[in-house]
């Protein structure tokens, strides 16, 4: 559905710019054949509207001219939506085309394929080659997650979206309705902040744990989208990179180094254990499972009551 609605857009959008005088409604109907399927003259309506606001939402210059007959018609003059000359220099351009460099994956690629070949018109000197596989800086994001593509458009476009979630506790996925916000890279994984509809809060989830196919639905969004700061906040917070507070492990000797290196202190205790400060965030609970019986949880109570949740559901499934 996303892909129908930007090319309707794109039809109008050029039926608007190469017109040398303005297009009524009718005209601009039996153009687009899009707006022939219509149902209805009312249907036609709203949805010629909707996508009039759209296209100057995007910055499309669209006038509305009244000819003798009292007739409304449309256009977009050219001189009104030409942009100015862009010029980078070697700097700007190496920046930008290092960041072409990052999406070489899905189908990304191509776009950062097109934009790298403007970016070179535009000023990237052929000295500097972003795709060069020797160079000192390697960035990539993977984008392994078939859920990556559709939550990428449903966040675009403000839809809201249903899939199956398997959490790191549970044994099975389970159906989730979110209002996406914002995908976000952490840390090599990638997360989607969101409103959960059916528990009534915002909720970060791992595109990992996604099972089965992402499904759009209908319907505007219930809660205000918060700024990109907030969600990345948010799903630092979730991903166990902020914490607030402190808990106390007991970890066998020799294992678990990962731990020691985050623990604000160690002691020895004897017979193969040591004793533990870590700090304590979100997710923390999912980590210590994933060193089994090396790990024991002393307190706060709350963590340790959550860890064993986690350990009984490995053992269920």
């Amino acid at each position: 559905m996303a892909i129908a609605k930007a090319e309707r857009l794109m039809n109008l959008a050029l039926c608007l710019l190469g017109t040398r005088r303005p297009l009524s409604k009718r005209e601009l109907r039996e153009s687009i054949e899009a707006y022939l399927e219509a149902g209805s003259d009312d249907s036609f309506n709203r949805m010629f509207e909707r996508d009039k606001d759209d296209l100057r939402e995007l910055g499309l210059v669209i006038e509305t001219v009244e000819n003798l007959d009292g007739e409304v018609g449309y256009l977009a003059r050219r001189d009104s939506n030409r942009l100015p000359p862009i010029t980078l220099d070697a700097e700007e351009a190496a920046a930008l085309g290092l960041a072409a460099k990052v999406w070489q994956q899905a189908r990304l690629a191509g776009a950062a394929s097109g934009a790298l070949q403007k970016l070179r018109a535009a000023g990237l000197p052929e000295g500097v080659d972003p795709y060069e596989p020797h160079g000192a800086l390697e960035p990539r994001i993977p984008v392994h997650e078939a859920a990556f593509e559709p939550l990428m458009l449903a966040c675009r476009d403000r839809r809201p979206v249903t899939f199956d979630y398997r959490k790191a506790s549970a044994a099975h996925p389970a159906p989730r309705h979110v209002e996406p916000w914002a995908l976000e890279c952490w840390r090599g994984h990638w997360y989607l902040a969101g409103w959960d509809r059916d528990r009534g809060a915002e909720r970060v989830f791992r595109l990992s744990r996604i099972t089965g196919k992402v499904r759009t639905r209908s319907g505007k969004y219930t809660v205000e989208v918060p700024d990109v700061v907030t969600v990345r906040e948010t799903v630092a917070g979730w991903a166990g990179d902020i914490t607030d507070r402190s808990a106390l492990i007991r970890l066998r000797t020799g294992s678990g180094y990962p731990l020691r290196a985050k623990a604000a202190s160690s002691r020895e205790l004897g017979d193969g254990w040591d004793e533990l400060e870590v700090p304590y965030g979100h997710g923390l609970d999912a980590w210590l499972v994933e060193f089994g019986p090396d790990v024991v949880v002393l307190e706060p109570a709350e963590l340790r009551a959550d860890v064993v949740d986690r350990l009984r559901a490995v053992a269920k499934g």
